[in-house]
């Protein structure tokens, strides 16, 4: 008989000393009558799950897909919208290339599930519209976490009336849960494990002796790394460890295909030389009759988000560390200030948080 969700949370409830949460439970109840209806082959409503971070989605979702028996992917959002971009590449010259996406990934799956859905691009809020649509015409169930409701995704964005029939889509077809309990769970249990320094300006960094260890007799070498089509400078690489200055992965432009490729190839990442991030906002705009990404703004000046100096930086750290904590890559970090002031003032405060959480946990000998 296949195990059910339900049964897994009682057994980390029972058996490995996990807390317990109403919204998890009533999370939990949601997603046992999903996963019901998908064992007698009807495809009822899936499921969205959002909350402060810490509070158990992922994992939640995590259960949940361990328990199907039928076709399903489950996938971190920033691989599927790689895996979406590329497909639609492949597609060009089809009639209705959204169409025939979502035709095809329903010819493989009946469930998708994905982690930590947040829209701040365009060109991803125009896409969904319509996909997240099709799929659900198509019958697939999809599941999914996110720090927001679906209401707030892609709030302050350009042209989100073009999102609209994504989010009109998610409320029809999933329930929105809201998972939001007053612990953190990644903060217990737990022994420390160090992977986080705060050094002076001036100070030597500590990581020689380290990458010495994670290396494991490999002396490495210091050649720049080819990434596809991007070289990045390094101040050591081996089979077992990459170390470089913060300046040479986060302030290149780098995007998340990158450092997908980079946890590919490596199972500890070094990165020293890391400013405070924080900063006060400055206001920016776009000129009359520019164009900005999908369609020409036909007059007047537009306001954009007011930015801090460091925050392009900023999501691109931000995306490293997702991938690092999706894939159980040790991320090892020097920075000049501690970790809870790292980033403390800026337009990406709210998605930081998520960070944050992460990279205290990082800070467990559980990680990894």
């Amino acid at each position: 008989m296949a195990i059910d969700p339900q049964t897994l949370y009682h057994q980390a409830l029972q058996q490995d000393g996990f807390v317990a949460d109403p919204a998890q439970a009533n999370a939990v109840a949601a997603l046992q009558r999903c996963f019901e209806s998908l064992e007698t082959g009807q495809a009822g409503p899936g499921a969205y799950l959002w909350g402060p971070v810490g509070r158990g989605k992922t994992w939640l979702m995590d259960q949940f897909h361990l328990c199907l028996q039928i076709p399903a992917r489950r996938q971190h959002f920033h691989h599927f919208m790689a895996w979406v971009h590329q497909r639609l590449f492949q597609l060009n010259g089809t009639a209705d290339p959204l169409r025939a996406l979502a035709s095809e990934l329903a010819g493989q799956i009946r469930v998708l599930c994905f982690d930590e859905l947040f829209v701040n691009d365009i060109g991803d809020a125009i896409i969904l519209g319509r996909l997240f649509s099709e799929l659900f015409e198509h019958g697939v169930v999809i599941v999914a976490t996110s720090n927001q409701p679906p209401t707030e995704l892609y709030l302050d964005g350009f042209n989100r009336d073009r999102f609209l029939p994504a989010i009109e889509a998610m409320q029809r077809h999933m329930q929105i849960l809201p998972v939001a309990g007053e612990q953190d769970h990644r903060l217990h249990p737990g022994l420390a494990r160090q992977r986080y320094w705060c050094i002076a300006d001036n100070a030597t960094s500590t990581f020689g002796t380290l990458f010495e260890q994670l290396s494991a007799g490999d002396a490495g070498c210091a050649q720049p790394l080819q990434l596809g089509s991007r070289q990045i400078r390094v101040v050591r690489r081996s089979a077992q460890a990459i170390w470089c200055h913060f300046s040479d992965l986060c302030e290149q432009p780098l995007s998340a295909i990158e450092f997908m490729a980079l946890c590919d190839q490596f199972p500890a990442i070094l990165i020293n030389a890391i400013p405070a991030l924080g900063g006060e906002q400055r206001a920016g705009r776009i000129a009359r009759g520019t164009e900005d990404a999908a369609e020409r703004v036909a007059a007047g000046d537009r306001q954009l988000p007011t930015l801090s100096a460091k925050d392009d930086s900023v999501r691109r750290f931000i995306a490293l560390v997702d991938e690092c904590y999706d894939r159980r890559v040790a991320l090892y970090l020097e920075a000049q200030v501690p970790l809870d002031a790292l980033y403390t003032e800026g337009y990406l405060a709210f998605p930081y948080q998520r960070t944050l959480s992460r990279l205290r946990e990082m800070q467990l000998q559980r990680f990894g």
